[in-house]
């Protein structure tokens, strides 16, 4: 019921860790004044294209003008931002598993967060966050605003782990039809689609896995303490997926480059075999044109055998021609 009341604000989800694994929803009218305890948490998950969004984020959430302008500003790449008193911005990118969008179109989320408060934004529906409400509804969720926070990281990454696996299994394909006797060439559009995707991948994958780096010893002793190893963790992960997609591109590139060697061969060889036709026919097409001048004294023009004559002429030559080119190993 509150998550219906709360849309109509721009609220997507809203949330009170009770610090044990579980939460309870709360309503937007619940935000104003509310207390909450030394173990409790709050988490509000706003939709940053609506206009309530913007209105409480300036005049309800008590941010400073300078944190709502980052969290609102249109164009952001990831990055982590420490603030005074113990605050800090944490701007992350998820894949964008929507229908109909590509995966490497990735979704930002913007999270302001606290010892007790974690304030995120998005544009675009984000699977990790349904599965950290998924989490938090069967008691098995984040404890705290830290927990919640390297939950969704944690979220992020896995699902980056099975499109990077993807994209490493089409290589795969395309190498195993390449290196078969009697398949085709691999497809073209599909290894230019694979070194796409990777690249998009790698733009913003860099600079995300450089700030887990940074949260792995972040100064923030509320958000990193016991899970420092867990950050470290990510940043671990997210480097292997990035060599994996390094890899995936040069193999990409070594099947694109010999690709293009066998096609240059093939043209090489068929340009040598017009070739071989050409001096081959050259001789004789200068005899029928010889032969075939309209003026007198054309040897056998006369005699009933002439025709057999030139054909005969015509045999011997390319006799010749075929053996002085076996000689040479031209064929």
């Amino acid at each position: 019921m509150h998550e219906s009341d709360n849309a109509q604000w721009g609220l997507v989800h809203a949330f009170v860790l009770n610090g044990q694994g579980g939460a309870r929803s709360i309503a937007r009218q619940d935000l104003q004044g509310l207390a909450l305890s030394e173990h409790e948490s709050l988490w509000l998950h706003w939709d940053r294209s609506h206009p309530q969004t913007h209105t409480w984020l300036r005049t309800g959430s008590g941010l400073s003008a300078f944190a709502c302008d980052l969290l609102l500003e249109e164009n952001t790449r990831p990055r982590l931002l420490a603030l005074p008193e113990q605050q800090l911005l944490l701007f992350l990118r998820g894949l964008n598993l929507n229908p109909g969008a590509e995966p490497e179109d990735m979704v930002s989320v913007r999270i302001f967060a606290d010892a007790q408060r974690a304030i995120s934004l998005r544009l675009r529906p984000l699977h990790a966050t349904e599965a950290l409400v998924e989490d938090l509804l069967a008691g098995r969720g984040p404890k705290t605003s830290a927990e919640l926070i390297l939950r969704l990281a944690h979220y992020l990454t896995d699902k980056i782990e099975h499109l990077v696996g993807e994209l490493a299994e089409q290589v795969d394909d395309q190498e195993e039809r390449a290196d078969a006797l009697e398949s085709q060439a691999p497809d073209h559009s599909t290894l230019l689609q694979i070194r796409r995707r990777a690249a998009s991948l790698r733009r913003f994958l860099s600079p995300q896995r450089d700030i887990y780096g940074q949260l792995t010893a972040s100064a923030q002793a509320w958000l990193v303490g016991a899970d420092s190893s867990y950050w470290n963790e990510l940043n671990n992960r997210l480097t292997r997926y990035l060599e994996e997609l390094e890899l995936s591109r040069e193999r990409v590139n070594l099947l694109l480059e010999a690709e293009n060697r066998r096609m240059d061969e093939r043209m090489n060889h068929t340009m040598y075999r017009f070739g071989i036709i050409t001096g081959i026919f050259l001789p004789m097409s200068f005899l029928t044109g010889l032969l075939g001048i309209n003026v007198g004294g054309i040897p056998g023009s006369e005699s009933p055998h002439g025709f057999l004559l030139a054909c005969s002429l015509m045999a011997v030559v390319a006799l010749v021609q075929w053996l002085l080119f076996r000689r040479l190993r031209w064929i």
